[in-house]
């Protein structure tokens, strides 16, 4: 299952890595309350700041721990030397647009994510990022587009991995607009 970090404290151009806004804690707090009856599971987490802040409203309930997973990280943009404000703007450009056209740094990257979530043998919550879990999607679904669906935050979308490695949507988070400022 993948969770979408709760709302962040901060956009793209304002932090690199912010924690959680109060709305974003009550959102992990609601996720965890729906999730606790199916635990406890293994608890994956991105190391930046909001997943490992939403993901702790779980741990809390199942009394367990967390692994954090840089597999499951935040795309890097290549403007982020230039400076928050060009990374966004890279962001906006690359969520339009296809994998292919992307670089073969990005392209390593979402075989990265890839590898990451087949690597994991159970059923577990990974609580991870928007573009990550389009990652996951659009293999599943044979999309070569950066951003297939929307994923709100705290939704939960499960996978499943078929035999030979192949991803498959079991069902999709709730989805909500997400803007890159």
């Amino acid at each position: 299952m993948l969770v979408r970090h709760g709302e962040a404290a901060a956009g793209w151009d304002a932090d690199p890595d912010p924690g959680l806004s109060p709305l974003g804690r009550g959102q992990a707090e609601s996720m965890a309350d729906d999730l606790a009856p199916l635990g406890p599971l293994p608890v994956v987490a991105s190391p930046l700041r909001r997943t490992r802040e939403t993901a702790a409203a779980l741990v809390a309930r199942w009394a367990s721990e967390m692994r954090i997973e840089p597999g499951v990280g935040e795309i890097v943009a290549p403007a982020e030397q230039a400076g928050l404000e060009a990374r966004t703007a890279w962001l906006r450009t690359a969520m339009a647009g296809r994998w292919s056209d992307l670089g073969p740094e990005h392209l390593a990257w979402r075989q990265a994510v890839l590898d990451a979530l087949r690597a994991i043998e159970d059923d577990a919550v990974v609580v991870t990022h928007f573009i990550a879990i389009n990652v996951a999607v659009g293999e599943a679904s044979g999309d070569d587009r950066v951003v297939t669906f929307a994923p709100g935050h705290c939704s939960c979308t499960i996978l499943g991995v078929e035999d030979g490695g192949r991803l498959v949507v079991v069902r999709l988070g709730q989805t909500a607009s997400t803007r890159v400022l």
